[in-house]
């Protein structure tokens, strides 16, 4: 298995690199998904990646993507972040450790980055002498305007 990557710029170069290492091939309608990913900013699930390529390429079909999104997740091209039970989101590898914060009135996902994180993998991983390779964390609570609403 090829290295992760850790850019979210991942150049088409360096894509179509890790692809072929992996045994994949590196074709119009990959490309265009990852693309789409990296547009995205993050956070898109499936049915809106599909939705957004379709647009630009109206034969690809949804088991394309979800084939596509399953063979970037395993070469590490994509991250697959689980914010309900139900849905999984795609954002392109990022280049640096980030968290969530996820509204449970509106669904909307904010990305934050904070050292703390860093402190408690390294303590905890010392303590319990184990070697943590990915921490993610994820807060769920409610954004300003579903506050409001909620009153």
């Amino acid at each position: 298995m090829p290295s992760v990557l850790t850019s979210p710029n991942l150049s088409q170069k360096n894509a179509r690199q890790v692809m072929a290492a992996g045994g994949l091939r590196f074709t119009k309608q990959r490309a265009l998904i990852l693309e789409i990913i990296r547009q995205g900013r993050g956070h898109l699930d499936a049915d809106e990646i599909y939705r957004r390529t379709r647009k630009k390429e109206p034969h690809l079909s949804l088991a394309t993507v979800y084939r596509s999104l399953r063979r970037f997740k395993q070469l590490g091209l994509v991250d697959e972040l689980h914010f309900n039970e139900s849905h999984h989101h795609y954002e392109a590898k990022p280049s640096s450790e980030h968290h969530h914060l996820v509204c449970l009135g509106c669904g909307r996902v904010i990305e934050f980055r904070y050292p703390l994180s860093h402190d408690i993998t390294a303590n905890v991983a010392q303590a319990k002498d184990f070697k943590v390779v990915e921490a993610e964390v994820r807060l769920a609570g409610y954004c300003p305007k579903c506050r409001e609403n909620r009153k």
